[in-house]
């Protein structure tokens, strides 16, 4: 890797940033140790990895649309739905790290502060969960503005689940708590 990419994505030596083609999801790659991980690894300068995400790894095609539209009509009848989330993680999360942040330590009461603010935000309507999910969520799923795609009874955590099928296509939850720390949920479909 050079200094410039270095410079760029805000990682460590030896790290960057390759695309899961299983998942479309970027994630972070050693290329010296072979390691790879979902968040990014100590030493990151988070704040330049924000904005080096956001230019190279948010996009979507007209494509993509067309194929994601295709994949939902026949989705429909397998009883699956679509969902976009807002995650903030806490220290006693179930992996207390993220893309964002390789070690969080902000206490859950914290969290929930976060949150609720975000709440707000939307409910005002001054941002969408998914423009907001782009740089505040502590899921990999941000780079796709909070994008789970399609998932069926099992697939998620119970209370997540619960609450995601409990909703209406275009509503979004309330503050909804699992391991993984806390989520606002909008079900896309």
């Amino acid at each position: 890797m050079s200094g410039e990419n270095r410079e760029e994505t805000g990682l460590p030596p030896n790290w960057e940033v390759r695309h899961s083609n299983s998942k479309n999801l970027p994630y972070y790659f050693n290329f010296v140790d072979k390691a790879s991980r979902w968040e990014p690894p100590a030493g990151t300068n988070t704040e330049q990895l924000k904005l080096y995400m956001a230019k190279y790894h948010s996009g979507s095609s007209a494509t993509a649309s067309a194929s994601a539209n295709a994949y939902a009509q026949q989705q429909a009848a397998g009883g699956k739905i679509r969902a976009a989330h807002l995650l903030v993680k806490h220290r006693e999360s179930r992996r207390p790290m993220s893309w964002r942040e390789a070690e969080i330590t902000r206490s859950k009461e914290e969290a929930r502060s976060i949150i609720q603010g975000y709440e707000q935000q939307i409910q005002r309507g001054d941002i969408t969960l998914g423009d907001l999910a782009l740089t505040e969520s502590d899921c990999s799923s941000a780079r796709k503005h909070g994008d789970l795609g399609y998932f069926g009874k099992g697939d998620m955590q119970k209370e997540f689940e619960e609450a995601a099928f409990n909703l209406r296509p275009g509503e979004t939850s309330g503050v909804v708590e699992t391991a993984s720390g806390l989520h606002l949920i909008q079900r896309l479909a």
